[in-house]
C-alpha cells in the first residue's frame, strides 16, 4: 500500500503511543511506501529527515504539490516534476501582478513553485482571481487566511494522482489521511483516504458523501490507526499482527553503553581469562560504583567473537559477584574485523581528526559508516533487551553516536543519557562530515546530553541548529565555575535546555574528574617512593620540564619540541639546567597513520640534543613506549613545570593528575596548559598558552620556569581544591543527578510521582 499523508495535524500529531504504532508499523513493514503531502516547502521537509524516529518517506510531495522528490535522494521524480515546471509562470511576474492588492502579506517561508500570502478577510475578490487566472494560475484558500497561487491543476491530490500512476499502481493501494480544507483535493482522486480526528469542520462537510473517505473517531497517527483496520489494507488479523514484538524487556533499570567492557580479556594458554582493568582510566570503576548497592544493571560492550574458530560466545557474564551482584556484562559480539573497522580506522580516521578541527587529514569511506551503522545498531538492540521498562541508559562517547538513533524507535519508554568524552567542534568543521544530519538526528533522540564544558555544548547547539529548527528553552552563566573570556574555549553562557521535533533536551558542562584516592595510595607505595629517589639522583641540579601525552598529531608534540629548541635559543642561561622530559605513549599497531609523525619527532629530538648537549646533561629526553601509572606517578612528583600543550582536545585528564600528585605531596609545580584543551577551562590557576603560536609557546614556557615560589604555591593550591572538589565520584554523580532533573521537568505533572 501507499499511505499518502499531511504532515502538520495528521502525520506528526495523535496520541504518542499511537504515533510510535504507526511509525514502527511502517517501519516493519516493507509493503508500506509513505508519501509526504504537505503544504510546507522541501527546506522546511528536510530537518525531519534527521529525526530517527520517524519513518522516511520514500516520496515527498511540497509546496501543496508544485514540487516531488524521491525521499531518499531528494531529486525531482520526473516527468511529473517537468509537468508542473512548464505550467509554472514564475514567481516575479506573480509578486508583480499582485503587489497593489491589499490584505496580502507574503508567507515568509521556503517557496518553489507557488507563492504563499497571509490574507485578510475579504482580500481574495473577482479582480484577485482574474488576475492569477490570466496568468495561469490557480488560487487555494484555506483556513480563512492562507492564500496559495499556484500552477494551473497543481494541487497535492493531482500531484499524488500522477505519481501513483507513474509507479503503475492501483488507486485501491493508496490510502490518503489529512485534516483541513487544503487536503481536500487527495480525496477527490478516487482514493480510499482519512479525515483524522480533529479535522478542519470544512473538509469534513466536504467529504461527508464520500464512502470511501473515513471520518476517524482518534487524532493523527490514531485516526491513520483505525484506516489502516477499517479498509483492510493489512488483512484481517490487522496491526497487531504485522508489529514485532516490542515488549520484551530486560530487568536492568541503569544500562552503561561502553565501547570497553569493565574487565580485560586476555589469553593465556590458550585460554580467555578475565581480569580487573590494568589501566589508569578512573572512569570504569566509577561507573561500576552506580551498582555497589546491589542495583540492577547491564553494561553492554563489544567483545570480539570468531565463531569459526569454534569460539562460544557468552552474551552474558558476570563482572564481579561480591562487589557488584546484580550486574552483568551484555558483550555485542564482533569480529576482529568489525571492531578494526569500526574503532580502530574509521573512528580515527574519520571522526577523531574531525572533532579536533583537523578535518583536512580525515578519510571519509561509505563502507566503513556502513559497518559503524551495523555495530551501532547492535548495540541499541542489546541495549533494548537488556533495560527495564523506563530506566535510563547511559551512553558514552562518539563511537556510538548512532545508538540513540535505533534505540528510540524500539523502546520509547527509555531515559536516554549521553556524555561526549570527546572534543565537540564548531559547526564550519562539524559539517564538513558526511554524515552530520544522521549523526545529530540520532543525539537528538537523548533526553540528556553532557560534554565536558560549556563550550563543546554550545558548539554542538550551532550544529544542530542547521540540521532542525531548534529553540532555545533555557540558558546560565558559566561562571564562576568555568572561565569565561579567560580562555580560547570559554564562554559566558551556555543552553541547557533545547526543543527540536517537540522534544525537549537538556545539555550539560561536566568535565570528567579524578579519583584522587587512588592517586593517594600510590604516591604512597614504597615502589614509587624509590622511584622518586632514583630521579631525584639522576636528575639534580636540573629543572624538569615534563610532557605526557599520546603519539598523535592533535597532541602539539612536534610544535612543543621546537618551542623548547627557541627557549635554548633565546636563553643560553637555561642551558645546562633545564631538560625536557617527553613521554610520548605509543599509538596502537594498526595506526601507521603515526609513522610519518613520530619521523619527525624523533628528527627534531635528534637535532636538538645535537646542538645542545653537554657532558652530564641531555636537553631533552624522549621516552616512546607507555609508563605504568604507577612510575608517572613519580615523574608528576619529580617535574618543576608539566607542559601539556594540545592543539586541541575534549579535556586532558594528565593535567589534573599532574595537580592531584603535586598537591598531595605539598608541592610547588606549574602548569603550563593549551588554552585550547577542555581542562584550561576548569583549572583556574593554570598558565595558558597558544600551542599554536610558536613564541607564546616558548614565552609561557619560560614564565612558568621564572615563576616565584609564593605565586607558584598559590597556583597550585587554587587548582589542588577544584580537582579534588570535581572528582570523578561527583562528575558521575552529578551527570545523573541531571538526567534525572531534565526527564523529570519533561514529565506531565501528573505523572512525576509515579516516575
Amino acid at each position: 500500500m501507499i499511505l499518502a499523508t499531511d504532515l502538520d495535524g495528521t502525520f506528526l500529531a495523535g496520541d504518542p503511543e499511537n504515533r510510535q504504532r504507526l511509525y514502527q508499523l511502517i517501519t516493519a513493514h516493507q509493503g508500506i511506501q509513505l508519501v509526504f503531502v504537505t503544504g510546507r516547502g522541501l527546506e522546511v521537509v528536510v530537518p525531519l529527515l534527521s529525526d530517527p524516529a520517524i519513518p522516511r518517506p520514500a516520496y515527498i510531495i511540497c509546496d501543496v504539490g508544485a514540487t516531488v522528490v524521491d525521499g531518499n535522494t531528494l531529486q525531482p521524480v520526473y516527468p511529473v516534476q517537468s509537468e508542473i515546471d512548464a505550467a509554472w509562470p514564475g514567481e516575479l511576474p506573480i509578486l508583480d501582478a499582485l503587489q497593489h492588492f491589499p490584505g496580502l502579506e507574503r508567507q515568509e517561508v521556503p517557496q518553489q513553485r507557488r507563492c504563499s500570502y497571509f490574507c485578510e478577510p475579504g482580500a481574495v475578490t473577482d479582480a484577485l482571481r482574474q488576475t492569477l487566472d490570466d496568468l495561469g494560475c490557480d488560487l487555494l484558500f484555506s483556513a480563512g487566511m492562507y492564500l496559495d497561487c499556484l500552477p494551473r491543476g497543481v494541487n497535492k491530490g493531482s500531484t499524488l494522482k500522477r505519481l501513483v500512476q507513474q509507479l503503475q499502481l492501483s488507486p485501491d493501494d493508496v490510502l490518503v489521511a489529512g485534516d483541513t480544507l487544503n487536503d481536500l483535493s487527495m480525496y477527490e482522486q478516487g482514493f480510499k483516504g482519512v479525515c483524522v480526528g480533529e479535522s478542519e469542520p470544512a473538509l469534513l462537510e466536504a467529504t461527508a458523501d464520500r464512502a470511501s473517505v473515513l471520518h476517524a473517531r482518534l487524532s493523527g497517527c490514531g485516526g491513520i490507526l483505525e484506516a489502516v483496520v477499517h479498509f483492510g489494507f493489512l488483512g484481517p488479523l490487522g496491526v497487531d499482527h504485522e508489529l514485532p514484538d516490542l515488549n520484551i524487556k530486560g530487568k536492568a533499570e541503569l544500562v552503561m553503553v561502553y565501547h570497553r567492557l569493565p574487565y580485560e580479556e586476555v589469553q593465556e594458554s590458550g585460554q580467555w581469562v578475565r581480569r580487573p582493568p590494568s589501566s589508569p582510566n578512573g572512569i570504569l570503576p566509577t561507573l561500576l560504583s552506580f551498582f555497589a548497592r546491589g542495583e540492577t544493571g547491564s553494561w553492554v560492550a563489544w567483545s570480539i567473537h570468531e565463531p569459526r574458530k569454534g569460539h562460544t560466545f557468552e552474551v552474558h557474564t558476570d563482572v564481579d559477584r561480591q562487589l557488584y551482584p546484580n550486574l552483568v556484562a551484555a558483550r555485542v559480539a564482533l569480529s576482529k574485523e568489525d571492531v578494526d573497522t569500526f574503532y580502530k580506522r574509521f573512528s580515527k580516521e574519520a571522526f577523531w581528526p574531525t572533532l579536533h578541527t583537523f578535518w583536512e587529514r580525515a578519510i571519509f569511506r561509505e563502507e566503513d559508516w556502513v559497518t559503524f551503522l551495523k555495530v551501532n545498531r547492535l548495540f541499541a538492540e542489546r541495549t533494548a533487551a537488556e533495560a527495564a521498562e523506563g530506566a535510563i541508559i547511559w551512553l558514552h562517547d562518539y563511537n556510538l553516536w548512532m545508538v540513540p538513533a535505533y534505540l528510540r524507535p524500539l523502546r520509547p519508554d527509555l531515559t536516554i543519557a549521553f556524555f561526549h568524552h570527546t572534543y565537540f567542534p564548531s559547526a564550519d568543521v562539524f559539517n564538513v562530515l558526511p554524515w552530520r544530519r544522521d549523526i545529530i538526528g540520532s543525539l537528538l533522540q537523548c533526553d540528556y546530553i553532557g560534554f565536558h564544558i560549556p563550550r563543546q555544548a554550545e558548539n554542538f547547539v550551532d550544529v544542530a541548529r542547521g540540521v532542525a529548527p531548534l529553540e532555545v528553552l533555557e540558558t546560565s552563566s558559566c561562571a564562576p565555575r568555568f572561565l569565561t573570556y579567560g580562555c580560547a574555549v570559554g564562554l559566558d553562557r551556555m543552553t541547557t535546555a533545547i526543543r527540536v521535533h517537540d522534544r525537549k533536551i537538556g545539555l550539560g558542562a561536566h568535565p570528567v574528574g579524578l579519583d584522587v584516592s587512588r592517586i593517594e595510595q600510590l604516591v604512597q607505595a614504597p615502589d614509587c617512593q624509590a622511584l622518586m629517589e632514583t630521579l631525584r639522583q639522576q636528575l639534580r641540579q636540573v629543572r624538569v620540564v615534563l610532557s605526557v601525552e599520546r603519539l598523535d598529531y592533535t597532541k602539539g608534540t612536534l610544535a612543543k619540541l621546537l618551542a623548547f629548541e627557541s627557549l635554548l635559543d633565546a636563553h643560553p642561561e637555561l642551558i645546562g639546567k633545564v631538560s625536557l622530559l617527553t613521554i610520548c605513549v605509543p599509538a596502537a599497531r594498526e595506526m601507521t597513520i603515526y609513522d610519518e609523525l613520530l619521523g619527525q619527532i624523533e628528527q627534531a629530538v635528534g637535532r636538538i640534543n645535537g646542538r645542545f648537549s653537554r657532558v652530564g646533561w641531555t636537553p631533552v629526553q624522549f621516552f616512546y613506549r607507555a609508563f605504568p601509572f604507577k612510575d608517572l606517578i613519580a615523574y608528576y612528583l619529580m617535574a618543576d613545570v608539566m607542559w601539556i600543550t594540545p592543539l586541541r582536545d575534549g579535556l586532558n585528564l594528565v593535567a589534573k593528575e599532574y595537580i592531584a600528585t603535586q598537591g598531595l605531596c605539598h608541592g610547588q609545580g606549574v602548569l603550563v596548559l593549551s588554552e585550547f584543551t577542555g581542562a584550561a577551562a576548569e583549572l583556574h590557576g593554570a598558565l595558558l598558552t597558544n600551542p599554536h603560536d610558536p613564541h607564546d609557546l616558548r614565552d609561557t614556557l619560560y614564565i612558568g620556569l621564572t615563576l616565584g615560589q609564593a605565586e607558584r604555591e598559590a597556583r597550585l593550591k587554587e587548582m589542588y581544591q577544584i580537582v579534588c572538589h570535581n572528582d570523578i565520584g561527583r562528575w558521575g554523580t552529578e551527570f545523573l543527578e541531571a538526567v534525572k532533573a531534565a526527564v523529570e521537568d519533561i514529565l506531565p505533572e501528573d505523572t512525576r510521582g509515579a516516575a
